[in-house]
Parts: structure tokens; sequence; C-alpha cells
């Protein structure tokens, strides 16, 4: 890997900051809403969600530094565990995120239908939009790290700009009320449940809306310095947290805590504020930005993965090849452009089955920062981890662990079929390991 292809603290920091901040936060305040009862409990979600996620921060910057590897995110399952344990989980993450990538490209096509027509347009045209944007940024990915990374620096900025710009909806002094409500979404209130319980459903919304930051150890050995990966995560942990409570102070400020529980498409609301009826139109453009951006950087991330695994020969040698000069992962972009673009011809409809990603989130987030404890007892790459901050990872990787240890288990109980059908995927991958890998790697 030449230094040309290696990322820097700026690089780094932006690519957290694009992994976590997507277009939920521009709609899920208004569930969140909904399902807090009163803004000290909708603002004690967030700040607790913020608070959680420098704990995870902290201790994937360890772990990252600890096990410096492209693909780190299987590459901690496999050694600290087991193979099967890392082939099982990061298989379901790939295709969750395919989809989840197909899904979001078709709902990008929808804003650009309406930019373009003011009205939704047939599948053809969204389709078609979806697999430009993702053919597009396939070129972009092949031509290497430096050129998707700076590709993706370019779209991150000019994104956090413009909801600095939404943040200063404040500024006008008006109020806008919302145009429309979510069907059949409930509202909670403080005369049915306690403040604590609202508390806890609340944070599951908040705690999804943080995640993605745990992928930058994808491009453990991509980064020029070690030193560098604490500071660009904790970096992008604080840029996200300052903005997500400024875009929510704005949201009840514009539009008001209780007319916003449920409403639809809040983010374009305060794009109104600025813009009047126009808004719209530029609240369009803004999330068609944050498709692109997320197109990018899911096939930054998820060749790396592939590429891991393939060299632990649990995905075959293909998905390992690199092209000669850019360096460019060709072999796991290509399947994994291609998986999506067949998830995209699929229609919306997967978004259906994605429901289980939820639970193997939460069950992924803290078996993965709970190897923190193995590598310490291994004292793996003991000489390159320093700084008083290493100090506390331990208690904060606790914190972390059990909290999304919580998070799995509010979903088992809300969304039961949700976590069984997760449970059930993550034991037919498991079989497919021992049949398939396990045989061939004792031979070997």
């Amino acid at each position: 890997m030449t230094t040309k292809n290696q990322l820097g603290l700026f690089s780094l920091t932006i690519i957290v900051v694009s992994l976590i901040i997507g277009m939920g936060i521009f709609g899920t305040p208004a569930k969140v809403a909904a399902t807090s009862g009163t803004s000290l409990i909708f603002f004690a979600a967030w700040m607790a969600g913020g608070l959680i996620a420098l704990c995870g921060a902290l201790t994937y910057a360890e772990i990252g530094i600890r096990l410096p590897a492209t693909g780190g995110y299987y590459k901690i399952f496999s050694e600290c565990y087991h193979p099967s344990i890392g082939f099982t989980v990061n298989v379901l993450i790939l295709i969750s995120n395919a989809a989840s990538l197909g899904v979001v490209a078709l709902i990008g096509s929808d804003y650009v239908s309406d930019l373009l027509f003011g009205a939704p347009s047939g599948q053809v045209f969204n389709v078609m939009v979806a697999l430009v944007a993702v053919c597009l940024f396939y070129m972009v990915n092949f031509m290497g790290l430096s050129t998707s990374s700076e590709m993706q620096n370019i779209m991150t900025v000019l994104k956090l700009a413009v909801m600095l710009l939404l943040i200063a909806s404040i500024m006008r002094g008006i109020t806008i009320a919302p145009h429309g409500y979510l069907g059949n979404a409930r509202v909670y209130n403080t005369g049915d449940y306690s403040g604590l319980t609202l508390f806890f459903i609340s944070l599951v919304p908040v705690f999804f809306s943080y995640g993605g930051y745990q992928q930058t150890i994808n491009f453990g050995n991509e980064i020029k310095n070690t030193n560098i990966l604490p500071k660009g995560i904790i970096t992008g942990i604080i840029v996200t947290i300052i903005l997500y409570a400024g875009i929510n102070y704005a949201y009840t400020r514009v539009i008001g805590f209780e007319e916003m529980k449920n409403a639809s498409a809040i983010g374009a609301l305060l794009c109104e504020a600025w813009f009047g009826a126009t808004g719209a139109k530029f609240f369009d453009m803004l999330m068609f930005l944050s498709v692109l951006a997320y197109v990018n950087v899911t096939l930054m991330s998820n060749p790396r993965v592939m590429y891991a695994m393939s060299e632990d020969k649990v995905l075959p040698k293909f998905f390992s090849i690199r092209h000669p000069k850019t360096q460019a992962l060709t072999g796991g972009l290509t399947v994994f452009a291609a998986l999506t673009i067949i998830i995209t011809f699929l229609g919306k409809e997967i978004d259906n089955i994605l429901g289980f990603t939820m639970f193997l989130d939460g069950i992924g987030m803290s078996v993965s920062a709970a190897t923190i404890f193995i590598l310490r007892k291994r004292k793996k790459n003991q000489s390159a981890v320093n700084g008083t901050w290493v100090r506390w990872t331990p208690f904060l990787a606790g914190v972390f662990v059990l909290s999304y240890t919580g998070i799995a288990i509010a979903v088992i109980i809300d969304k039961p079929m949700a976590a069984l059908s997760g449970v059930v995927l993550l034991l037919f991958f498991a079989s497919l390991y021992f049949i398939f890998y396990h045989k061939k790697q004792k031979l070997s």
C-alpha cells in the first residue's frame, strides 16, 4: 500500500462522520419525539446516545490500534473468537449492507424524481437512477482509495455545510407546521409509561442513528499512522454529537416538540424556513447528496471485509484481488456492487426483510467491542498503545457492551420475529461455515 493510497486524519474523520450521518437524522428525530413523551426525555436520549457512542469510539480506537488490518471488523471476530463467528456475522452484515445500499439508492431516486418532475416517477426511472449511482461510485472506487476518499471528503463537507445552514434556521424566528404525519404511527405519553421506560424505548432509534463508525477499523493498515485512528474516530464522533444536538434543537424550535411527533420529512421543514416553498427542492438535493455519500462510503468499506475473509480462506481467492496500479480491491468491489445491483432490481420490497438487522447490530456491536478485553489479555501490539485515555477503555467498553446488549434485548421484546429471523440466519451461516470451510481448513 503506497502512501498515496493511505488515509490521513482529515480523510479518516470524514469517513467516520459519513458512516454515522446518513438520511436518518432528517426523519428519525420525529420518531424519537413520539416515543420519548417529553422534550426532557427526548434530549436526554440523544445525549445518552452520544455519550455511549464516545465510549464505543474509544473502544474501537484501541481495538484498531491493537489489530490494524484491512477488513478489521472481520479480523477481530476471527482472531479473538473463532473464524466461524467472523464468517457468520460478517456475511450477514455484508448481505444486509448490500440490501440497505440498494434500498437507499432507490429512495434517493424518489428525491431525484421529485426534484426534476415534482412527483414520483415509475419503477423503471427509479431503478435506472439507482444503478447509475452505484455504477458511478463503483468506478470511483475502482480508481483507488485516494480517489474515493477525496470524493467522500467533498460530498461530506458539502453535506455538513448544508446541515449547519439547517441548524441556523432557528435564527429565522419562524415556525413551520408539518405537512403530514406517518400513518398508524404510535405516540407514547407519560400517562401510559414511566419516564424511564420511555427513555429506553427512545434509545433504540437513537443508538442506531449513531451507529456505523465501528466499520472504520476496516481501513486498519491503510491509515498513515496508527496514532491517527483514535483521533479520527473521536473527532468524528464529537462532530456528529454537536451536529445532532444542533439539528434536534432546531427541530424543536422551528417545528415544535409536540408538533414534530411522527411528522414526515421534518428536514424539509427546516429548508422551508429558509427558502419557503422552494425549500422542498433544496431538501431533495440534500437527500440525494446524502444518498451518494452513503453509496460511496459503503463501497469503500465492505470490500475490505471480503478481502480479509478471502485472506483467511473463508471466501474464494477472487475477493482478495487488487488492481496492480490503484490497489483497489477489484474482486470484492465488483461482487459487492453486483450484489447491490441485483437487490436494486428486486425493488423496495427488500426493505421489509431488513428488520432483523437491528437485532444483529446490537449483538455484533456488543460482541465486537468485547474483543478489547481479549486483545488486552493477550497484550496484542502493546507497544503501539499509548496515551492516558487507554486507562479508561475497559470501563468505557463495559458500558458500551452492556448498552448494546440492552438494545438487542429491547428488540427481542419489541420485535420478537425480527430477532428470531436474525438467530435463524446466524445458525444457517454458521452451519455453512462448518460444512464447507472448516473441513477445508483442517485439510490445509
